[in-house]
């Protein structure tokens, strides 16, 4: 029993339609950024820097097994941090509401740049103190991590950076 040609061509032309529609629904599927890779802070944009101190402090409790004279040092300190961060960011909306958003001079771009390293280097003296050895270096590694993915590359693109392969 033969189909007739006109029935053949029907199937291998919905064939090809079934074909492309998956295609571009693929496609479509994958040029779309899943929400957790879209650095998604905005769960801590309504929270106060108590409640963002507060979270981070049990986070590192979790992860480098704090006691209880450490997690009130680094309450302090995150709070202290949080506390900085929410008047930077006042200060950039109001300077950002009112227009006054210039482009930075060398130089001012210069001082916060360095300004921000004085601030890290003060921030690593004093997890230092506050932390033991091990959880020192367990949280240098978590640091380096988190910085790897802010910046959007994994760990592959730090080794040829920095020469190693």
């Amino acid at each position: 029993m033969s189909c007739p040609i006109y029935i053949t061509e029907n199937i291998k032309q919905m064939k090809k339609l079934v074909v492309l529609i998956v295609l571009m629904a693929g496609i479509t599927a994958i040029a779309q950024k899943p929400e957790r890779n879209r650095g998604d802070r905005n769960h801590m944009k309504d929270m106060t820097p108590e409640q963002i101190a507060t979270l981070q402090t049990k986070q590192m409790t979790l992860a480098l097994d704090l006691t209880d004279a450490q997690q009130k040092e680094i309450q302090s300190l995150n709070l202290e941090n949080a506390l900085k961060r929410s008047e930077k960011k006042k200060e950039m909306k109001a300077r950002k509401d009112s227009g006054e958003t210039k482009k930075l001079t060398s130089e001012e771009r210069y001082a916060m740049k360095t300004a921000m390293l004085d601030h890290q280097i003060a921030q690593k003296e004093k997890m230092k103190k506050i932390l033991n050895k091990e959880q020192y270096e367990k949280w240098e590694k978590m640091k380096k991590n988190r910085e790897g993915h802010r910046k959007g590359r994994g760990m592959k693109d730090d080794t040829r950076r920095s020469g190693r392969k």
